[in-house]
């Protein structure tokens, strides 16, 4: 960013809840199928239908009230949000206001070194989560010059996480929507697809002075559907408003979407204020209340979170915050991991495999860890081949772990078929270092002669006529001992 001026971003991200039904109606919640096919006269906005209050919902608002540590309040109320658009079949949305289920609460996020030094992990304040509905969707035709409308989103439960203006570069923000998105999927509550919509965020951008302490002009920020498109797009926005106001130049509050082909963001229309939307109570729906025993109830039942799970991995497992952060990128790939490291009893080595051979795996396939067929005893006893000497690290990567992806058995079952476990009689190898030696008599001389890279050579070859299946430490020893005998 121009040199003298600070960020000031705050994140609005929508987050589509995993119930069964969307939020005042029975339509099944679930991506995709015909346009239109999941509608009824409540979603629809038809005369007379009304709205009745998805329970799933509610409980899902709380587990992640309290994740975030924010304030549950036992009363809170519906409103009608007003505003005119295709997708939006009522003419106004369900929203929570003024009071919203939860209030208050922080995240933590690795701080951003260029613009806080070396201040550790920053705690990002959250204003509010409250419960709301989601539009459907709009598609532009812009080649036929036709927009469709598909309302089979509309009145999907949503929990808008409304993010204080603390974050103060792009990649804090970037920090902070990974931490968010890692909460909710491991809080069972969202499945975070970015593509489909069922996480996605708006930001408020503005810069001031480094040293003011009053914000500048706000500017939002759409389309923003994927972590990478966050990075780019605040980075430049932050970098365009700074530019305007170095050269004395005014503009006004506006809401701008990211152009991922012209790698810019370009106005859309003008911000709407507050009172442009004549929020008014929604009729149709009572206060909601919510109980200590059922804010209990509900503590009752979360999983182990992000942090505190960060934190044991560190000293249960002797793992760095690296890997253990890689690890719990997917609360699914923290439990494969902790599967593999207590049936093994190595959790350094079960990470290696983790964020090596199976990281690279599903890269490679383009799936999901569930659909890769492996499970975590079969990746268990292959490391534990490896830990006992059983065969050897390159064996072990090359030809049994694709074996084991291909369907071939277990680990143990491969090694014998394939005639793969390590040779370690002691005679046998030093006899094949003997020869190697022998068949090599200038390499050896130079290595007399003080040229002591050529150990390595010599490795080389031994395990070469090994065929790949010699104890490596055994080759080392045989080594040694080999030209400590001939000086």
């Amino acid at each position: 960013m121009v040199a003298g001026f600070e960020a000031v971003i705050g994140l609005e991200i929508h987050v589509q809840l995993l119930t069964r039904s969307k939020m005042f109606c029975a339509c099944r919640n679930e991506y995709g199928g015909a346009p239109n096919s999941r509608t009824c006269p409540v979603c629809l906005g038809l005369p007379g239908a009304l709205p009745v209050l998805n329970r799933e919902a509610v409980r899902m608002a709380l587990a992640l009230g309290l994740a975030l540590e924010g304030r549950i309040r036992d009363r809170s109320t519906f409103y009608r949000k007003q505003y005119f658009y295709p997708d939006l079949p009522k003419g106004y949305q369900i929203t929570q206001g003024p009071v919203a289920v939860v209030e208050g609460g922080t995240l933590s996020i690795p701080g951003d070194p260029e613009v806080r030094g070396a201040a550790g992990p920053v705690r990002v304040g959250i204003e509010r989560a409250h419960l709301e509905e989601d539009a459907g969707k709009s598609s532009h035709e812009l080649g036929e010059g036709q927009t469709h409308v598909d309302l089979n989103r509309a009145g999907v439960p949503l929990v808008e996480i409304v993010g204080a203006p603390d974050l103060r570069s792009a990649q804090e923000a970037y920090d902070y929507l990974k931490a968010v998105h890692r909460l909710v999927t491991f809080l069972g509550i969202c499945d975070g697809n970015l593509e489909e919509g069922s996480f996605r965020c708006d930001a408020n951008v503005s810069v001031r002075r480094t040293g003011d302490t009053a914000f500048g002009t706000r500017v939002e920020v759409k389309n923003l559907n994927s972590f990478r498109f966050v990075k780019l797009a605040l980075d430049y926005e932050l970098n365009r408003q700074a530019a305007l106001v170095a050269r004395g130049e005014t503009f006004q509050q506006e809401t701008r979407g990211w152009d991922a082909d012209k790698g810019e963001t370009r106005s859309q229309r003008s911000k709407e204020a507050a009172m442009d939307y004549r929020h008014f109570p929604e009729p149709d729906l009572p206060v909601l209340v919510i109980t200590p025993e059922e804010v209990e109830a509900v503590r009752q039942g979360l999983p182990e979170l992000p942090e505190a799970r960060h934190a044991r991995f560190l000293v249960e497992y002797g793992l760095t915050p690296y890997e253990a952060g890689m690890l719990l990128q997917d609360r699914g790939f923290g439990d494969y991991f902790e599967a593999v490291a207590r049936a093994c009893g190595s959790g350094k080595q079960a990470a290696n495999w983790m964020l090596g051979e199976v990281s690279r795996a599903l890269n490679d396939r383009g799936g999901a860890l569930a659909r890769l067929p492996l499970t975590p005893l079969q990746l268990a006893e292959l490391v534990g081949l490896v830990e006992a000497g059983t065969i050897n690290l390159n064996t072990a990567k090359e030809t049994v772990f694709p074996a084991l992806l291909a369907g071939e058995g277990g680990s143990a079952a491969i090694v014998a078929a394939r005639g793969l476990a390590q040779v370690s009689d002691p005679e046998a190898i030093a006899a094949l270092v003997r020869e190697i030696l022998a068949a090599h008599p200038g390499q050896l001389a130079q290595y007399r002669a003080g040229k002591e890279s050529l150990l390595g050579f010599f490795v080389g070859q031994v395990m070469k006529a090994g065929k790949g299946r010699l104890n490596a430490q055994r080759i080392n020893e045989a080594l040694a001992q080999a030209l400590a005998a001939q000086e």
